[in-house]
């Protein structure tokens, strides 16, 4: 066998190196953390319950007033009922936390 042909397996792997690493790298900093988080947002989504506040997808913020399946009723005002998808809960905040429209009193 000729020197060059070890030469050119390791220099093929030494080209592929580089690559695995970046894959490597994405794994561990993109697309692990976002595994991370989405397991997170779908544990909170689930056990979201009677008087919890949330925001939703589109930014406003209510108190959940009845809880389904597959949807919940939010009020976002008083007397101001809507049926949300649970999907389109982006945070659920504590039950302790006061919506600005609701009186202390």
């Amino acid at each position: 066998m000729s020197p060059q042909a070890d030469g050119g397996i390791m220099a093929v792997v030494v080209q592929f190196l580089p690559i695995v690493a970046i894959f490597i790298l994405f794994y561990f900093l993109l697309i692990r953390p976002q595994q991370k988080r989405a397991k997170e947002h779908q544990a909170a989504i689930s056990a979201v319950k009677r008087g919890d506040t949330v925001v939703l997808g589109s930014g406003m913020i209510g108190k959940v007033t009845r809880v389904e399946e597959a949807e919940v009723n939010v009020e976002i005002a008083p007397s101001v009922n809507v049926r949300v998808v649970k999907a389109m809960i982006a945070e659920v905040r504590n039950r302790t936390a006061i919506a600005a429209n609701d009186s202390k009193a």
